[in-house]
């Protein structure tokens, strides 16, 4: 699964294909099985999205150590390599897990 997701990974507009793909696919469900409209299930699926994200960013980062790479005004806790497309691929597909395991949680119907 490695290669193949750094695949992913490596384009913009691939990493935005799999990722509507899999909202698509979690709205589908969503308003399938449990009644949802299709604007309640997107709007709470990117309050969940937009809520992992935050917890994804900080995962592997480190600070830039080469000082020919630092610019002025670099913040020295930047990170050098964010790997946002891959935070973003990551965010998308536990936010549709997270999403679905707690649609059944809450009475959520007529949303």
């Amino acid at each position: 699964m490695g290669a193949a997701f750094n695949a992913v990974a490596a384009s913009t507009l691939r990493t935005l294909a799999v990722m509507l793909m899999v909202v698509a696919f979690v709205v589908v469900v969503a308003v399938s099985q449990f009644r949802l409209t299709v604007f309640g299930a997107i709007a709470l699926y990117f309050v969940v999205w937009w809520t992992l994200l935050f917890v994804m960013l900080p995962i592997r980062n480190q600070a830039e150590t080469d000082p020919a790479r630092v610019v002025p005004g670099q913040d020295p806790g930047a990170p050098a390599s964010p790997r946002l497309r891959e935070k973003a691929l990551w965010t998308t597909l536990l936010s549709g897990v997270v999403f679905l395991v707690a649609i059944p949680a809450f009475e959520l119907s007529g949303l």
